[in-house]
C-alpha cells in the first residue's frame, strides 16, 4: 500500500540508515531498499544519496520527507478519531522496558492485557534504563517502564511500584548465614555488577557511595542481564545485588542464598512517557491497564 511505502521512506529519512530502519520496521534490508526504489521510480528521481557508506536526503527527498511527516500524522489522527468514535481498541503500541522489568514483570502484564484487548499488537523493545529513556525522548517508543530514578524534565515520570533489592551469593559463601548485611560486610568480596547505563547498577552505586564510608565495590565482572548474573553467582564467581523479583525460582529451588541489606534498599519502577497525549487509544489503554496492574501487584 502507498501509505506503507511512505512510512518506510519516512523511517529511513529519519534515521538516515537503511539497516536501522529495517530493524525498526521488522523488515529485511533488501525489502526496505526495494520499497525505496519503487518510490524513487514513482517520482522518477533519487530521494537519497548514498556515498562513502553515508546516506543523505536529496533536495527532493527533503521535500518528500516534510510531506510524509504531515501525511502520516493526518493518517494517525484519522485512525485515532475513527477508533474513538467506534469504541474499538486496536492497532499497535511500542513498549520499552529495562531488562529486569522486561524479563520478570512484563510477560504477565502483557498476557493479561492481550486477553482483554486481543486486537492490540504490542512491540516490545528491551534495553537498559538509559537507552529506554532516550527512546521515549526520541519518540521511538510510546511508553517506557524503567528501574531506578529518571531525571528528565522533558518527560512525564510516574512511579509504578517499589522494587526490593537483596544481596545474593552461593549457598556455601561465608556470609550466607547472616540475616542482614551492611556495605562494610561485603565491600571487599568479588562483586558481579550490571553494565553501565543499567538502572540496577546506578541504584547500587548510589547506595554504596552513601553507606560505604568512601570504599568502592570490588567489581570482578559486568554482565548485561539478571540471568547472567545469577548464573555467575551460582558458579561461585562472586556476589551481587539484584531485585528480589528476579530470584523467586532460585530461592524455591535453594540454588542460591539471599540476604537483606541494612539499611534496606528499594528503588522505583516508573512509567516514562512524553508530555503530550498518546497518538492512539491503544497506548492510552495500555498505560491505564499497566497502572492498575502495578497497584494490584
Amino acid at each position: 500500500m502507498a501509505d506503507r511505502r511512505l512510512k518506510i521512506f519516512n523511517t529511513v529519512a529519519r534515521l538516515l540508515n537503511f539497516t536501522k530502519a529495517a530493524e525498526e520496521l521488522h523488515m529485511t534490508q533488501p525489502a526496505v531498499t526495494f520499497q525505496i526504489r519503487q518510490l524513487e521510480e514513482q517520482f522518477n528521481t533519487r530521494l537519497f544519496d548514498r556515498t562513502h557508506n553515508k546516506v543523505t536526503l536529496t533536495d527532493v527527498g527533503k521535500q518528500v520527507y516534510t510531506y510524509s511527516d504531515r501525511i502520516l500524522k493526518l493518517y494517525e489522527d484519522m485512525t485515532r478519531s475513527i477508533t474513538e468514535m467506534t469504541g474499538d481498541v486496536s492497532g499497535s503500541v511500542t513498549l520499552g522496558a529495562s531488562t529486569t522489568i522486561a524479563e520478570y514483570m512484563l510477560p504477565l502484564l502483557i498476557g493479561e492485557f492481550k486477553t482483554k484487548f486481543p486486537e492490540v499488537i504490542i512491540n516490545l523493545r528491551e534495553s537498559n534504563t538509559e537507552d529506554i529513556v532516550s527512546m521515549v525522548e526520541n519518540n521511538d517508543i510510546d511508553l517506557g517502564i524503567v528501574e531506578g530514578s529518571v531525571n528528565n524534565k522533558n518527560l512525564v515520570v510516574e512511579e509504578c511500584k517499589m522494587d526490593h533489592l537483596v544481596v545474593i551469593m552461593p549457598n556455601e559463601h561465608v556470609l550466607a548465614g547472616e540475616k542482614k548485611l551492611r556495605v562494610e560486610d561485603f565491600i571487599s568480596y568479588p562483586f558481579i555488577s550490571r553494565e553501565h547505563g543499567s538502572g540496577t547498577q546506578e541504584v547500587i552505586t548510589t547506595y554504596v557511595e552513601k553507606h560505604g564510608n568512601g570504599e568502592a565495590l570490588n567489581i570482578c565482572f559486568e554482565l548485561s542481564s539478571p540471568e547472567a548474573i545469577k548464573g555467575a553467582v551460582e558458579a561461585g564467581m562472586g556476589i551481587s545485588i539484584v531485585s528480589r523479583a528476579t530470584i523467586i525460582k532460585e530461592l524455591k529451588l535453594a540454588t542460591l542464598t539471599a540476604v537483606e541489606l541494612k539499611p534496606s534498599l528499594e528503588r522505583p519502577f516508573s512509567f516514562v512517557r512524553q508530555r503530550y497525549k498518546f497518538k492512539s487509544r491503544a497506548a492510552d489503554q495500555l498505560l491505564s491497564f499497566a497502572q492498575e496492574f502495578c497497584k494490584e501487584e
